[in-house]
């Protein structure tokens, strides 16, 4: 009869066992399909800006990214439309919190900052507007770098963390430098057409999609295909 029991009690753990790891892959794939639709209309989102700013040189098109959790969010339920509602889970919450919170403060500084640069210009005197006006790119890296970091050691993903780290403090290090700027000059006239263009329209393009590609593309097609 105790052995019986054992057995029993045995079975029961492997049970509880299997379901905990059925419903881990599931919640896997679930946050896993949300950090590659999220990634893919993050890039996108920058390359159709950068685009634009290149074919207008007017700024104002970076107002755009206040529309992308919009995007995302339709984006995310079409993907996963006619699917079984993923379990909620500790991993799949903070993974989406710490994404929330990313997206929360970005948008507000960003666009405080190009409404803040946007009335300077009108106000102020090219030199003076010059100093005063404020980069929010430099600080949206720094951020995007910290969130994909800290979603890399919560996924224990190694490559994660330190292409948040990298890409982070060098993406901010490289607009504190003004090296858009260095390199678009090199490649156009300053006094060229294209020059606003290439220097706020495709260069940051690149580098915010490619940060996207980094921290949630490439994780989210890793784990919706796991």
């Amino acid at each position: 009869m105790e052995e019986k029991n054992t057995m029993t009690a045995e079975r029961s753990l492997e049970i509880i066992t299997e379901q905990i790891e059925r419903s881990r892959q599931v919640v896997a794939k679930d946050t896993g399909r949300s950090l590659y639709v999220s990634g893919l209309c993050t890039m996108g989102m920058a390359i159709l800006i950068g685009i634009l700013i290149y074919l207008t040189s007017n700024m104002a098109w970076y107002l755009l990214y206040v529309l992308l959790p919009v995007v995302i969010f339709a984006a995310d339920y079409y993907a996963k439309r006619g699917r079984p509602k993923a379990p909620v889970s500790f991993i799949g919450t903070i993974v989406d919190k710490t994404w929330l919170t990313f997206g929360i403060f970005v948008l507000a500084y960003f666009v405080f900052g190009i409404l803040y640069n946007m009335l300077m210009s009108h106000f102020e005197q090219p030199d003076v507007y010059s100093r005063l006006a404020i980069r929010p790119l430099r600080v949206v890296l720094l951020l995007m770098g910290m969130t994909i970091t800290i979603n890399g050691y919560t996924l224990k993903s190694r490559w994660m963390v330190w292409g948040g780290i990298v890409g982070g403090i060098g993406g901010f290090i490289w607009e504190s430098f003004y090296l858009t700027e260095t390199l678009t000059g090199w490649l156009v006239d300053y006094t060229s057409a294209h020059y606003v263009g290439i220097a706020y329209g495709i260069i940051p393009a690149i580098i915010i999609a490619l940060l996207a590609f980094i921290g949630l593309t490439l994780p989210g097609l890793k784990q919706k295909n796991s």
